[in-house]
């Protein structure tokens, strides 16, 4: 089969690589039909996540059609459609009874595209299969719940949940990439009073307004605007989504007394957190992965048709051209992309 292969930091091929098979009864072959990249992906190729291993084919986000099953496997059956999601679960240990799949201490958590061949690629091996599947009900077409292996329960799990979003809230949101405006488009659910997405890019203040935020500024314009909106309070909740020190300074910056912040971002150097004023201000801070359990929730959002996705997919190319689909990815600010999806 052909795979986007990973051999050392900055160096990707779209190359011959050996069939996938079944190598524990809880596993199935997945022919992949749709595909993306993902910022995570982006991270491991600049070096950023140096425990993958040379060799290893990225991706973390697929749909496709179950090829062949593992004795153990009884959820799903050959031909069936669906998606894989980004982390996978034994279902056994401490973390996955807990609900904390992302944290799984069994060869899980986000293990695909990471720490074992991911879903860029022709064919791929999906560990715990009964944990780490939903079949995609047959009104519902690839695009529609692709983002459903990643960036919807990501930016619902770790942002909205956890940070507590609820009706009437002021919300503000760091950072305007797929994760970020994944939380706007979430955070409706809830009917927050204002949702205030913070961005440097206009193209993406644009596309978050056009998304259902009431507000998109500049990092410079924040700190006005969200203290017009709640009287000098601060947000009841700020969610960082760029994965960097600046904006999750920000972040807890424009979080009132009593606030949540919710860290999202995928971080490679530190940030400071200012207890100095903010010990006082009895915050919350979560951080975190997804465990993927709000896909049959999200899934029947999307059905429903009050959560669209498909908003956020800016380019289409054939899997085949998957190298390319990463220099589009790469020069965002140029290219104005958001989701890049693949299909075979």
């Amino acid at each position: 089969m052909k795979a986007l292969v990973y051999d050392a930091p900055g160096q990707i091929e779209w190359r011959e690589h050996p069939d996938p098979t079944i190598q524990n009864d809880t596993d199935i072959i997945m022919r992949v039909t749709t595909t993306t990249i993902c910022g995570s992906d982006a991270h491991i190729i600049k070096g950023g996540v140096p425990d993958t291993p040379a060799g290893t084919v990225l991706g973390h986000e697929g749909v496709g059609v179950v090829e062949e099953v593992g004795a153990s496997v009884s959820n799903v059956k050959p031909g069936d459609r669906v998606i894989a999601t980004c982390v996978s679960g034994c279902g056994y240990c401490r973390f996955c009874t807990a609900g904390m799949v992302g944290q799984c201490q069994n060869s899980g958590g986000w293990a695909l595209g990471h720490l074992v061949d991911g879903l860029q690629a022709e064919y791929v091996r999906i560990p715990f299969a009964q944990n780490s599947l939903y079949k995609i009900p047959d009104e519902l077409d690839d695009e529609q719940v692709l983002f459903l292996t990643d960036i919807l329960p990501t930016a619902y799990e770790v942002g909205i949940l956890r940070g507590e979003v609820g009706p009437g809230d002021t919300v503000v949101i760091v950072g305007a990439g797929p994760v970020g405006l994944s939380a706007t488009l979430t955070a409706q659910l809830f009917s927050p009073a204002n949702v205030v997405v913070v961005d440097l890019v206009e193209s993406r203040r644009a596309k978050a307004l056009e998304l259902g935020a009431t507000h998109a500024v500049s990092p410079e314009a924040a700190r006005e605007v969200v203290n017009e909106l709640t009287g000098g309070l601060g947000a009841d909740v700020t969610i960082e989504a760029a994965g960097f020190p600046a904006p999750f300074e920000l972040a807890a910056a424009l979080v009132r007394p009593g606030g949540r912040i919710a860290n999202i971002g995928v971080h490679e150097e530190p940030a400071m957190l200012h207890l100095e004023s903010l010990w006082a201000k009895q915050i919350t801070l979560t951080t975190g992965i997804p465990s993927a359990l709000s896909v049959p929730t999200l899934m029947k959002a999307i059905a429903a048709g009050t959560l669209d996705g498909t908003t956020l997919i800016t380019h289409r190319l054939p899997l085949q051209e998957m190298k390319q689909g990463y220099e589009i990815f790469r020069n965002a600010a140029d290219t104005n992309a958001l989701k890049v999806v693949l299909n075979q």
